[in-house]
């Protein structure tokens, strides 16, 4: 099958990449493994989840939010607010697709990619001037359940259960299960930031007018007085302030739920590194042994797209993340890009759609 543009994955960076193109008239196709679009936030994502970003950093191309939107939007919410930019742009994915190569062919002017039909069995072969992939986040492939199989805490109560990894999923995790009456440890192995939505909204706001540096100093302050010192806890800060750090690292500062106060009053406990598991037994490196009912893998996602994308090396590096550093992330060569891998949320979904659409547009506009 020929098309223009093809486009792999169906979350919000390729809805966002179609709607941009569609606005400039491309014809294009996207591929979806699962079953329905935005699969990991309708089937991967837990009940109580809310954007940490406000509103204003957290909507898709071509499609305002509606007046009544709170500041911080709930899953459901967001996910409305989907299903209406799928509909309004006429976004028809073709699922149960899993692309299993992709490579350059015909001297490099076209990309090959195939696909399994999984309700069918069968291979099916696209051909393609632009190749966009949407895709390049799959879970840890961890034995023990992952953050994404994770909905509530409901069914851990009185029980004894232990999240490792203290990003924004496993602390809010941490928190719910709490909530919900389990016995909680955290290992906690990294320096990180803890902010409030608010200070975070409050820095993005201002680094529209002042310098990073600037941000960081005010909003880092704003943190401690808020927190005082985390270190008695096993909670250090990096050396960076949360927004340069975010922009070096790519890792978000940890918007606090309310884990912090918990760990503080003694509810959460943090632990060390593990040394090691044995059925229900986890060993500690400083010792220590504790038996769990459960362990949560909060470690996030790693980039899958070089698994199936041959030639990745013209917009990847050897990590499945983009080889061009931003603002130029997003562009690859050979009519290969990359959408929604610079880890700036949805905001950074918006951007790369656009960039992504317009920088097609220009070429199939020159070649006229």
């Amino acid at each position: 099958m020929e098309t223009k543009v093809l486009i792999v994955g169906a979350g919000p960076s390729g809805l966002a990449t179609s709607a941009c193109l569609t606005r400039h008239s491309i014809p294009h196709l996207i591929l979806e493994r699962e079953d329905c679009y935005a699969s990991l936030w309708k089937k991967r994502t837990y009940d109580r989840l809310g954007l940490h970003l406000a509103k204003e950093f957290c909507f898709l191309p071509h499609k305002p939010l509606p007046p009544d939107a709170p500041t911080f939007m709930p899953k459901d919410f967001f996910l409305k607010y989907v299903d209406d930019y799928v509909s309004q742009f006429n976004i028809n994915p073709l699922y149960h697709r899993t692309v299993e190569s992709a490579s350059l062919v015909e001297a490099g002017k076209k990309w090959r990619i195939e696909a399994k039909n999984k309700l069918e069995g069968n291979v099916e072969v696209y051909h393609a001037e632009f190749l966009v992939v949407a895709s390049g986040l799959s879970s840890f492939p961890g034995e023990i359940l992952h953050s994404n199989h994770y909905k509530s805490g409901s069914r851990y109560k009185s029980k004894d259960v232990l999240v490792i990894g203290c990003g924004n999923s496993g602390m809010e995790i941490a928190y719910d299960l709490k909530d919900h009456g389990a016995r909680t440890s955290i290992v906690i192995r990294s320096p990180f930031h803890v902010l409030t939505k608010e200070l975070v909204h409050r820095g993005m706001s201002l680094l529209n007018y002042l310098p990073v540096y600037m941000v960081d100093t005010l909003i880092t302050v704003l943190a401690r007085l808020k927190y005082g010192d985390l270190t008695k806890y096993g909670i250090y800060r990096p050396p960076r302030g949360p927004f340069a750090h975010k922009n070096v690292t790519g890792r978000s500062p940890v918007i606090d739920v309310g884990t912090i106060g918990k760990i503080q009053n003694g509810e959460i406990e943090v632990v060390p590194e593990i040394l090691n598991i044995e059925k229900n037994n986890v060993k500690f490196k400083n010792g220590t042994e504790k038996n769990f009912d459960a362990i949560v893998l909060a470690t996030g996602y790693k980039s899958a797209a070089n698994k199936w994308l041959k030639d990745y090396k013209y917009a990847l590096n050897g990590d499945g993340m983009p080889k061009n550093r931003m603002p130029e992330h997003w562009r690859g060569e050979k009519g290969l890009y990359c959408a929604g891998l610079s880890r700036r949320g949805l905001f950074g979904v918006s951007m790369d759609a656009m960039a992504i659409a317009n920088d097609i547009n220009k070429v199939i506009t020159s070649k006229k």
